[in-house]
Order: structure tokens, then sequence, then C-alpha cells
């Protein structure tokens, strides 16, 4: 009887959000993040996939993620697009908890109808994305929103995740990175379709530097390949400068992969991603049930008596 009754609310909820109801939608997705298994049930009560832009913004902390998105945002959504925003945020190693600072930063959209902004954590995982960050990013497409922006902590080159996950990733770096840019070099540097420089106003002598860096690295082949070759913008999102042209080639990009069929290619990775995200969130979450002091013996063998407990639990 209750089971059948969270059911009924489930679809309630459901029908709420998909009339942009935003206290029903912030709920699914908080279902979401405490117990990532009620995704699929959520899913299932969604429309099939739509025709939703996933746009994957990252790069180096400090380089003006959040500023360059609420720019974007507010160009999408004057032109009438409804756009979700999941800003992954780093966990503290000690609570697990999140700063949350991106969505602090896009208060000004707060009271958009058609701008939604969920902060969610990474819940010490690696890589930069959760399992939970990539479902509500699937929730918020099937939910109606056109544009679906995923912006990464900005790890470094270890945040290569959303490669898998976006139809159109970002790369945002700064000027003044020296002759070691991470342009030539394996990692984040080598996933973007379109490159930012951004805060140019500080220095435009080293923003040309970067951008000369990054253009060889484009035409050496060191990075991009395929039919479409990478842009490369410079702005200064605090002065509201270049966001124009980055919208411009955000629209390219999705017209290209379109035109391709390489959308719909990303989007079968992004499932695979997502399974894979889901056994690696159980598997931690098994793991720290499990009370590590109780073993005794050899710790090797104790080990792997832990890894059976975790992959097959009585």
């Amino acid at each position: 009887m209750i089971n059948r009754w969270i059911e009924l609310d489930m679809n309630k909820l459901v029908d709420k959000a998909l009339k942009n109801d935003r206290v029903a939608i912030g709920r699914l997705l908080t279902f979401v993040e405490r117990d990532p298994r009620r995704a699929g049930e959520i899913l299932s009560l969604l429309p099939e996939d739509g025709e939703y832009h996933i746009i994957g913004i990252t790069g180096i902390p400090g380089s003006g993620k959040s500023t360059l998105l609420s720019k974007l945002l507010y160009r999408y959504s004057k032109r009438g697009f409804r756009c979700g925003v999941v800003a992954i945020d780093p966990s503290s190693a000690f609570s697990r908890g999140a700063l949350l600072g991106d969505r602090i930063r896009m208060q000004m959209h707060a009271t958009n109808p058609n701008i939604f902004i969920r902060s969610v954590a990474t819940r010490g995982l690696k890589g930069g994305l959760s399992f939970a960050g990539v479902a509500m990013v699937d929730i918020l497409g099937r939910l109606g929103f056109d544009k679906v922006f995923i912006e990464s902590i900005g790890v470094g080159q270890a945040d290569v995740d959303i490669m898998g996950i976006a139809d159109t990733i970002v790369v945002v770096v700064v000027p003044g990175l020296g002759d070691d840019i991470q342009a030539l070099k394996a990692g984040v540097m080598e996933i973007g379709d379109i490159y930012v420089i951004n805060k140019v106003d500080k220095s435009l002598e080293e923003a040309n530097k970067t951008y000369e860096y990054l253009k060889f690295a484009i035409e050496s082949g060191e990075i991009g390949g395929g039919e479409w070759i990478p842009k490369i913008v410079k702005t200064s999102a605090v002065m509201d400068e270049g966001i124009d042209r980055l919208t411009k080639y955000i629209d390219e990009h999705l017209e290209t992969i379109i035109k391709s069929g390489d959308i719909i290619r990303k989007r079968d990775i992004r499932k695979k991603i997502l399974v894979r995200l889901l056994a690696e969130k159980i598997f931690i979450d098994r793991l720290e049930s499990i009370d590590i002091n109780a073993t005794s013996g050899n710790f090797y063998e104790e080990a792997v008596r832990l890894l059976k407990r975790v992959i097959e639990p009585s």
C-alpha cells in the first residue's frame, strides 16, 4: 500500500515537473541525488530522449567558467530557449558536502522561469562527474529544457569524463599560461570543440600568445580531428565581450553533429558512462558500509574477501 502511494506520488510529481513546476523539478533531482537507483524509475516516467542540446563547460579553476555560463544563459533564454544547468561542485574530503558556489554566482537568473540551476557534489568520485550529475542532465532534457549545461569542477587533465557526456564541449583557459600550455599535453585540453580564452581584458598580449599556441595545436593535429575543426574565441565574461561569437560557434557545432549523425553516437556513449558511474556509486556505498576493522589476518587475503563482500553482498 505504501509502495503504491509512493508510485502515485511520483507520477504526480513528474506531471508537475513537465509543466515547469520548479519545486517538482527540484524534488525529482533530489530523489536522484539521495538514491541514484531511482533515476531509472524517474526516467521511465518521462518522454523518450528529446532534441535537447548538452553543452559541457570545463577548464582550469579560476578561469571564469561560471561567469561565462551566466552570460550564455542570458543569451539563450532571451532567444526563447529553456535552459537547465547542472553545476558539479567539489566535495569536501571530510564532510562530503560541497561549496555550491556556482549556484551562488548565477543568482541573477533565479527568477527566470526558463532557467533552472542545480548544483551537485561529486561525492568523492574521481573524474569530476558523479552519477547523480549525469542523470540530472538527462532528466532536465526530457523535462523539456532545450539547452542543458553541465559545468564541471575543472580538475585539469583528469576531468575528461565530460567528453562522453556533452554534445558540445567548451574548454575555458586564461591568458598567461606560458610556453607549457596544456594544449600540447594529454588530458582535458584535447577534448574541446570550442576553446575559450577568457579574461582577455587583463592582458591582450598574453591572450594573443595563448591564441597562437592553441591555433598551432589545432593546425598540427595535436588537438581536434574529424569533420569539425575546433574553434578559438577570445572573451571577457565580466565585460560581456566575445559571448555572441561563442554562442555562434556553439550553434554551428550542434548543426555539424546533427548533420553527421555524431550526436547519436555521443548519446550512446553517455548511456554507457551512466551505467559505469552507477556501478561505481553502488560499489563505493557498499564498501563504506563494511567494517574494515572486523578483518584480521593477512591484509591482502582480507582485502580480497572484502571485495567479494562488496560485489556479492549476502
